[in-house]
């Protein structure tokens, strides 16, 4: 089960990319290209059915270049292999395709590149213009330098809606006989969180583990998501203000095992979306929730880091005062 764009008229949801980017290559006319935006939005597969519909099968190999974040991407490689390809001069076409007098160097993840590397292309670019066009596939944008960003044509590409997510689904079950319900199809959207490539692969994890006949709860298992009632279960205890029932509720959840920092998140969602919790209150907990999820990056206790977190919560939705010893 793989998602695959041949073409760039099938990347989905991406209207004014597609329309773009069909036009220039009906031209053969590309520029320097900076695709960017969240993940699993069609990104780099967008780049790779652009370079196959301009250069075909034939010459694909010889024309274009892909490095991604697995690749050593530092100066040395900037000043040698990129700087290298950029140089060789391009061959004669193949008919059926474009093939423009160009080649293609795509660098997926650029924005994990350093910054003596980005500056080290600026001239790379500039000099071999003519034979050579970049495309730079990032996240996030603010990590290119300017230089950079400002010789490439930008597009955005933007988080998949639910409707676009089920279609896309929906078309993959049919195509490799999965079942799969309204109930199951709306927690997998959910928690893919707009993110096609990622609703992909928990799918072909469901039924690699569960079969053909998919249910929600097979969604949940395989994500990692925290099942909603045990989020519920410590926001109640919170809200009863006996350290101790929040106390056992921590307890239970470092006993199952579930990652701390999925409980933050999802905390962090109930917390904000609660019409019953002041916007003081929301902003307490958020702050803290965000000083805890530092404190885990940093190599924190889980279950000290969660502890802590309950009992400001508590706090926060009981109106207790710092001094405030828990009964």
């Amino acid at each position: 089960m793989i998602a695959f764009t041949s073409q760039v008229k099938d990347v989905a949801h991406q209207d004014e990319v597609v329309r773009t980017l069909a036009n220039a290559l009906e031209t053969g006319n590309l520029p320097h290209l900076l695709f960017y935006g969240p993940p699993g939005t069609g990104k780099t597969s967008t780049a790779l059915a652009v370079t196959r519909e301009l250069f075909g099968p034939q010459l694909y190999k010889t024309r274009v270049l892909e490095l991604n974040a697995s690749d050593d991407r530092g100066i040395n490689v900037v000043r040698t292999k990129i700087k290298d390809f950029a140089a060789v001069a391009v061959g004669r076409g193949v008919s059926d395709y474009p093939c423009p007098p160009f080649k293609v160097i795509i660098l997926d993840e650029a924005d994990s590149m350093t910054e003596d590397a980005q500056n080290a292309l600026r001239r790379t670019m500039e000099t071999y213009s003519k034979v050579t066009r970049f495309c730079f596939i990032c996240n996030y944008i603010s990590r290119i330098i300017e230089p950079l960003a400002s010789r490439c044509a930008k597009f955005r590409f933007k988080s998949l809606n639910q409707d676009v997510m089920h279609g896309r689904i929906l078309h993959i079950c049919s195509e490799e006989g999965v079942q799969m319900g309204s109930e199951a199809l709306a927690t997998l959207s959910r928690v893919s969180e707009g993110d096609l490539r990622r609703a992909i692969t928990y799918l072909q994890s469901a039924t690699r583990l569960y079969g053909s006949s998919i249910t929600s709860k097979d969604i949940l298992s395989v994500s990692g998501v925290i099942p909603d009632n045990v989020i519920q279960s410590l926001l109640q205890a919170c809200t009863s203000g006996v350290f101790d029932q929040a106390q056992k509720e921590v307890t239970n959840i470092i006993a199952e095992g579930y990652p701390v920092s999925q409980i933050f998140s999802q905390v962090y969602d109930h917390v904000v979306e609660s019409p019953e919790i002041s916007d003081e209150q929301k902003a307490k907990i958020c702050q803290r929730l965000a000083e805890a999820d530092k404190c885990l990056l940093d190599g924190a206790d889980e279950s000290l880091q969660l502890m802590d977190v309950c009992s400001n919560t508590m706090r926060a939705l009981c109106n207790m005062t710092q001094e405030c010893s828990y009964v």
